[in-house]
Formats: structure tokens, sequence, C-alpha cells
């Protein structure tokens, strides 16, 4: 492994360790099966790239640690949502997530449900309380590009579209790249824009380097769904092959699905251009996600 993902290795794992710390503070401590349900939805696991994607953007622009822990502790919260959501028998049917029972197994659906909802409203008041120390015009801002990035325009539009597809006609190439830029690259843009805006900087090259990236992510989701060990990913692989999905691997093929990922990295790397060397760990981020196996 060379310097470089050295160091994005170590920068990952302490933004994950930060951003855990905060959520064990920002999440219900109560003894009630809705407190108890978030906090084992959101805590102890997960790559939290999500987050480190935020506390980086933030970091670009000199944004107080304090404030890019907000964030990041807020996508989170929306990731982790979106996640018991869709495991649910309604949606994914899915019994494993990041190595242990989903949230509707250990509890109930019910639980569950109102788990991801609760997870979800708890996303705008991390970011919007008076202990954030976030500028009230910025708090705005997020807010608003926050509802975007998680709502109809984006990640539930997105997972909309993938229901509306089950028993149709596979999607085509750009229908498919269509709907992964919202379920999965409108978050991760939410996350690198977050920076800039907390920063009062443009965030248009974050928004390029997310597009980039989050297509990347879903490429090498779609490859290990193939090639992936569930005991290494943390959850049921094989499944979009058995739901006749149309993904990026069945209409690349693996060897197509693996250059368009590498030219996706390429893509993110050069957005980041503006920025120089501040933006070392972001473009590790990319390679990162070219390369992981869960």
């Amino acid at each position: 492994m060379d310097a470089g993902l050295l160091q994005f290795h170590a920068a990952l794992s302490q933004a994950a360790t930060r951003v855990e710390e905060a959520l064990g503070t920002l999440l219900p401590s109560d003894e009630t099966d809705l407190g108890a349900a978030m906090r084992y939805a959101v805590l102890g696991g997960g790559k939290r790239l999500r987050a480190f994607v935020a506390t980086e953007s933030a970091a670009i622009f000199r944004v107080p640690p304090g404030q890019a822990i907000r964030a990041a502790a807020a996508v989170e919260c929306v990731h982790a949502y979106s996640l018991v959501h869709d495991d649910l028998p309604c949606m994914d049917d899915d019994d494993l997530r990041r190595g242990k029972p989903t949230v509707h197994k250990v509890w109930d659906e019910a639980t569950a449900v109102l788990a991801g909802d609760a997870l979800l409203t708890l996303a705008f008041e991390i970011v919007t309380g008076p202990q954030s120390g976030i500028d009230p015009r910025a708090q705005a801002r997020l807010v608003w590009r926050l509802a975007q990035a998680a709502g109809a325009t984006g990640m539930v539009g997105g997972q909309a579209l993938d229901i509306a597809a089950a028993g149709a006609p596979p999607l085509d190439l750009a229908a498919t790249t269509g709907l992964q830029s919202l379920k999965t690259g409108a978050l991760f843009g939410w996350a690198a824009e977050s920076g800039a805006i907390l920063g009062r900087s443009d965030p248009e090259p974050l928004r390029r380097y997310a597009a980039a990236l989050g297509l990347a992510f879903q490429i090498r989701d779609d490859m290990l769904d193939v090639e992936g060990d569930a005991a290494e990913t943390g959850k049921r692989v094989g499944k979009d092959g058995e739901a006749g999905k149309a993904t990026f691997v069945s209409l690349l093929g693996m060897d197509g699905a693996r250059r368009r990922a590498h030219e996706l990295v390429v893509e993110a790397a050069e957005a980041l251009a503006p920025y120089g060397s501040a933006a070392g760990n972001l473009r590790a981020a990319a390679q990162f996600v070219f390369a992981r196996n869960r």
C-alpha cells in the first residue's frame, strides 16, 4: 500500500472515531425500543465514508471541526435511516446488514420504520441545533440541500425508480446511471457540498467530484454483489442477479464495469484540481471506493 493510501486509511479511521463519538452523544440514550433501535442502526459499524467526505471537504475551507462533525453526523443518520428502511420486507427484504441482523429482525417492522423516521429528522436537528455553532444562513442552506438530496429529487426518488423497475424490462445504461445518481450519489453529493456551504465557497467542483465518486461506489457495489463474500461484505450477495435487476455489471460486464469505475475515479480526482494538495484525502477516497472489498 502506497503512502497516500496509508495516510487515507489513518485519516478515515480517525474521522470514523470522531463521528462515532459525536453520534454516541447526539443519539437518544433512553432505554426505549425506539432509542435502542436508533443506536443499533447507527453505531458500531460502517465505513463512515460519507462522514469522511463531509469532514474532508470542510477541511479544505478550514471550517471549524465542530461544525464539520455536525455535518458528518447528520449525513450518517440519513444514510442509516435509508438502510433501515431499505432492509424492510416491503423493500429489499434483507436479514443482514454490516454483519449483524437488520433492525426489523432484532425488533419488528414497526420499530424499524419509526427508527428510520426518527434518524432522518434527527439529521436536521443536528445541523440546526443551537449547539452546532453553524451560522443560521449556512444552516438554512444545509437543510435545503439535505432535503433535496434525501427526498423525492434525490435518494428516495432513486429508490422509487428502483422499485418501479422490478418486474419491468431491465433498464438501459443511461437509466441505470440516472437511478443510481439519485439513490447512491445524492447523499455523497450533500456530504461533499456541505464543506463548501460551511466555508461559504462555491460547491460546484465538489459536486462534480461527488457525482463521479457516487457512481464509482455503486459500480463497485454491483461488482461485489457478483464476486463478493457475505462474510466480508457484511450483507447478502447475489441478490441483484436473483431479482433480475439491471446493474453496471449486467450492462457492461465485469471488465467493462471495472474500466468505467476506473474512469470515474480519474474524473473525481480531476474535479478536485482547484484545491491542490488540500484535497489529497478526497482523491484517495475515490481510489478506496474502487479497491474496497466491503
